[in-house]
């Protein structure tokens, strides 16, 4: 005799119909790449953390690169594991305007921290290399370092604004998609912050306090970027200048000391403000976001 059946639960019909297959189908999109992530991401972490201790200096960088493509291998494997093509990483050309715009930021933003301590006395502005960086015997190996860097930062943006970000915004709004993809990109760098050499010239627990905000604060301007643009190169080159001039073309004309080491650079206090006070700038436009499918990313509510 049966005495009880276990079934499983019914959703209402009202969810039901609030739940699209496209908002699904996006669910799905974001699960399958997380999980791809963090799965090549551990191999990549493992090595660069075991080249980092052992000193391996020569296969450092490779697998450094081999991490930051990550995210983009995982998001291929995705999109062509639900589509069978690769539509919708936002591989076009946008209006000029957000490609300027997403290029000039780091620049400008980059010379406005340097300068300030330049012109302020925490830190000298190196005439050595100057001499060297503004000659024609550097343009080459100017528009090398920043392709080598666009290159590298392009294996991230692929995946983290190529599908992640765009694929949120068809079932969330934008405040909630920049918060929770930015934090997924904060997070993803800390096992190369507290097992690897990737931290600023203070403590490490300075690095990680000034980090968040920064990464935090730069996600949302990126997915901006790219949500208006409908172009992911909009990020790379954002992306990839801002690791260009922060990382080095700026820290090469700057002789440093303690005071600039916790000022400038990636894990500089000043790096963290002017990203904080940049977001927020962004946040207020959010309103002028295109929609995509049910309009979700034309709300700041969360």
């Amino acid at each position: 005799m049966k005495l009880f059946t276990i079934s499983m639960p019914i959703l209402p019909e009202k969810l039901k119909e609030d739940i699209s297959p496209g908002e699904d189908n996006a669910r799905k999109k974001v699960c399958l790449f997380l999980f791809l992530t963090l799965f090549f991401s551990c191999i990549g972490w493992f090595l660069v953390t075991s080249a980092t201790s052992t000193g391996d200096n020569q296969n450092l960088l490779t697998f450094t690169i081999f991490t930051m493509w990550c995210p983009g291998i995982s998001a291929f494997i995705t999109r062509y594991y639900y589509q069978r093509n690769f539509a919708g990483f936002g591989f076009c050309i946008c209006k000029p305007i957000w490609l300027f715009i997403s290029a000039i930021i780091p620049i400008l933003a980059g010379l406005l921290m340097f300068s300030s301590a330049w012109i302020f006395g925490i830190a000298e502005f190196n005439n050595t290399v100057a001499s060297v960086i503004f000659s024609t015997g550097f343009i080459l190996p100017f528009l090398l370092a920043i392709g080598f860097d666009l290159s590298a930062a392009a294996g991230e943006e692929i995946g983290w604004r190529g599908l992640l970000v765009p694929e949120m915004a068809k079932y969330m709004g934008f405040t909630k998609l920049a918060l929770i993809s930015g934090a997924i990109w904060t997070i993803w760098h800390f096992p190369l912050i507290f097992f690897s050499t990737y931290s600023g010239a203070g403590p490490l627990w300075y690095s990680v306090l000034v980090f968040v905000p920064s990464v935090m604060g730069a996600g949302l301007i990126l997915a901006w970027l790219r949500l208006k643009s409908g172009s992911v190169y909009t990020a790379i080159l954002f992306h990839g200048l801002w690791n260009y001039f922060i990382q080095q073309f700026y820290p090469a004309l700057t002789v440093p000391t303690e005071a600039s080491g916790m000022m400038l650079g990636e894990f500089g206090w000043a790096c963290a403000f002017f990203y904080l006070v940049l977001a927020a700038v962004f946040w207020h436009f959010r309103g002028k976001l295109p929609d995509i499918n049910k309009g979700s990313t034309n709300s700041g509510s969360t």
